[in-house]
């Protein structure tokens, strides 16, 4: 049986009015040092996660950022860069674990007579923690009166995304020879990525549809990092550092990180790449790893989604067709299902 907030999420048939403003949905994290545990909470809750290991997360927020996370200067970034390109949609800025929460921007929005809202998420890829929570999230903060929202589709394999990331690849791998390219994704648990879209596997099937297209004729690997669940529960692999060591092992002596699972530099890329996975590396004498950025706020990028809120828009039921795996304005019912309903 649907809940009432998978039903606003599966089931309006139709737009019950015209599109009047956007909303940037982000993960969210902490503005200061008091911020930190418990944005860790908000993150973990109804998972079990042990005091001490939210506490050895949250020293690396307060000793190597100042407990302040990078993402959310990211988001006020790519909120504003939306301004800009379209004035003439007031652009909101909710997140699902810190302030603003998605309620308090969904009151702000019914405060200023907002009807209807598309959604812009700050996660390009299909799987249950990358979309449908999204939406869930989005469905369970809406307030009376507030606007209905619609998430806009995927944008994995549209150029505004990948071409970025092409020259940011080009820019690390600069005056290396034939640097390995190792792609890299936040790892889920493997029942969640095996159920994720339509007819399973999306999620990883996605990346390595981008990757190919990043990477073009150069070598190239997917890896999965950020792991934080359960050890008795299996998830994606290989783990990058793994991989790397790997790698090494096997003769290489280049290679360029990509994390083509982010949008942005914060937390998961500084700490799990830029400082985690160095240090497991050190010891490997001669190996040279660098780390291409992500899309950040590219006027590519942020090109690309105006034309994608302006293709819902005009042609709010049409799929995409880009060559790969379409993608789609609204889900299936059954698309990306939640973790407890994919262990009953």
């Amino acid at each position: 049986m649907q809940t009432d907030s998978q039903m606003s999420i599966d089931d309006a048939p139709t737009d019950p009015a015209p599109v009047d403003s956007l909303l940037v949905v982000g993960f969210g994290g902490p503005e200061g040092p008091d911020d930190v545990l418990p944005f860790m909470e908000n993150v973990t809750r109804g998972r079990r996660i042990p005091r001490e290991r939210l506490e050895e997360v949250s020293r690396h927020y307060l000793d190597i950022f100042g407990g302040v996370s990078p993402i959310n200067a990211q988001t006020r970034g790519l909120q504003a860069a939306l301004q800009e390109l379209m004035p003439e949609l007031p652009v909101y800025w909710g997140n699902r674990n810190w302030h603003p929460f998605l309620a308090e921007t969904l009151q702000q929005m019914a405060d200023d007579g907002r009807r209807h809202a598309l959604a812009i998420v700050t996660s390009a890829f299909p799987s249950y923690s990358g979309c449908r929570q999204y939406r869930e999230d989005i469905a369970g903060a809406n307030v009376a009166g507030g606007p209905v929202v619609t998430k806009l589709r995927h944008y994995y394999c549209e150029e505004g995304f990948l071409e970025p990331m092409r020259r940011n690849v080009a820019a690390a791998a600069a005056g290396l020879s034939a640097p390995r390219l190792v792609f890299t994704a936040h790892s889920i648990p493997l029942l969640m990525a095996e159920t994720s879209g339509p007819s399973g596997n999306a999620y990883a099937e996605a990346l390595r549809t981008a990757a190919a297209r990043v990477a073009g004729d150069q070598p190239w690997d997917l890896v999965f990092q950020s792991r934080s669940g359960s050890p008795l529960v299996p998830w994606l692999e290989p783990d990058v550092s793994d991989h790397l060591t790997r790698l090494y092992d096997e003769g290489v002596r280049e290679a360029v990180l990509v994390p083509v699972g982010f949008t942005s530099d914060h937390v998961e890329v500084l700490y799990d790449l830029d400082v985690q996975a160095r240090e497991r590396i050190a010891p490997l004498e001669g190996f040279e790893v660098r780390r291409a950025a992500t899309v950040g706020t590219d006027p590519a990028f942020v090109a690309m989604l105006r034309d994608l809120v302006y293709e819902r828009i005009d042609a709010a039921e049409e799929l995409a067709e880009h060559g790969c795996v379409a993608t789609q304005d609204r889900c299936p019912a059954h698309c990306c299902p939640p973790p407890l309903r994919v262990r009953s």
